[in-house]
């Protein structure tokens, strides 16, 4: 969406605080021993002391509240009181919430508890794509600049981008045009970025795989051959000059 009151700009920051604050507080309380479900039972409850309905159920019909997905799932993980947190798992939490009307969304990958399985690397280069994305992020900018900065990053770390999962705009729903914001330079999109558009800029940095699948659930996308995706995403507003984190809430950084 394209921002053009102030009244539309306070509700926008209003639904990414909820988000955000809701993002934070669930990667805090989350412990081994825990399941994913109890997990999502605690986001829902902050969304709902601020009034705000989960975007994926309210749109969707997703079965949770929030999407918490776990090693080998990148994303779109369906909470379930059978899948039981452990020490060293690397946990991604997205999180995406409507309220008066606006959308915001927000996510993030860490590990749980002591780095076992050494993927601390990987979580911070996909804090650091995102985090360089962002510096480049202003009206004008091609959205296959971004995508090469991301990308960029992740090579020079020895890893690799998901090429068929991709950030978006935001705003008046959850998912608008731009409807891809690749983490990797599509030549072939000409399109950039706006002054007063809202978007969710999300990096997907893998340990080997390029693109990801689909369980037969129908939502969960798994990374295969035992590869690991870290990912980070803020949803935005952009300006003439630096972009405006709206879920800076939640200091991924």
């Amino acid at each position: 969406m394209s921002v053009n009151t102030e009244q539309e700009l306070e509700y926008l920051k209003q639904v990414s605080d909820v988000v955000a604050i809701t993002l934070r507080e669930m990667c805090d309380y989350a412990k081994p021993g825990m399941s994913t479900k109890h997990l999502d039972e605690y986001g829902y409850k902050i969304m709902q002391q601020h009034g705000a309905i989960p975007a994926p159920y309210k749109l969707y019909g997703f079965p949770g509240w929030t999407c918490i997905s776990v090693n080998h799932v990148v994303a779109h993980g369906i909470p379930s009181e059978k899948v039981i947190l452990q020490e060293g798992d690397l946990v991604n939490i997205d999180v995406s919430a409507e309220l008066n009307g606006y959308f915001a969304d927000n996510g993030s990958s860490f590990i749980l508890g002591k780095d076992i399985y050494g993927l601390g690397p990987l979580v911070e280069v996909s804090k650091m794509a995102l985090q360089h994305a962002i510096e480049q992020l202003t009206d004008g900018v091609k959205i296959s600049v971004i995508g090469g900065v991301i990308e960029a990053e992740a090579r020079k770390n020895g890893f690799r981008v998901i090429r068929n999962l991709v950030g978006h705009g935001v705003g008046k729903s959850l998912h608008e045009a731009p409807h891809e914001i690749p983490c990797f330079c599509d030549h072939s999109n000409a399109d950039c970025f706006r002054k007063n558009s809202v978007v969710a800029i999300e990096t997907f940095i893998s340990t080997h795989a390029r693109y990801v699948d689909q369980l037969n659930d129908g939502w969960t996308l798994f990374a295969p051959s035992g590869s690991f995706v870290a990912q980070q995403e803020h949803t935005l507003l952009i300006t003439e000059d630096k972009p405006v984190i709206l879920t800076a809430k939640n200091e991924i950084f």
